[in-house]
């Protein structure tokens, strides 16, 4: 995780903590609460493992997710958003899911978020 020490302004920090490809699909798959390491994988279609957990891992770093390991065996790890960052960013990606749907409606694509489940007919 780099942080860097100078910014024009703060927003441009936040978006280094959540660019990426997958950072911000990873917190809108966290809003419908814990979950484990596999479900999270087979919510998310394309990505690896590998990147999953690199990417909880920078997300855990800014405090955006946290991790919940349960005692016994087998070992159990739920991820989740904090109560604080990783709430709070939750509604920036609400007003995100919003454009995006009334660009898609704007734009003829209304049968996508069909498809989605998004949206019904």
């Amino acid at each position: 995780m780099k942080v860097r020490t100078e910014y024009t302004c703060p927003l441009e920090l936040v978006h280094d903590m959540i660019k990426g490809k997958w950072k911000s699909i990873i917190l809108w798959r966290l809003r419908l609460g814990a979950t484990s390491l596999a479900k999270l994988e087979r919510d998310i279609d394309g990505i690896t493992q590998k990147m999953l957990l690199e990417q909880l891992k920078e997300l855990m770093d800014y405090g955006f997710v946290e991790k919940k390991t349960f005692e016994g065996y087998p070992l159990h790890v739920e991820y989740s958003l904090t109560n604080d960052m990783g709430l709070e960013i939750l509604e920036a990606l609400k007003i995100m899911q919003h454009i995006g749907i009334d660009f898609l409606k704007a734009n003829g694509m209304e049968q996508v978020l069909i498809e989605k489940g998004i949206i019904s007919e």
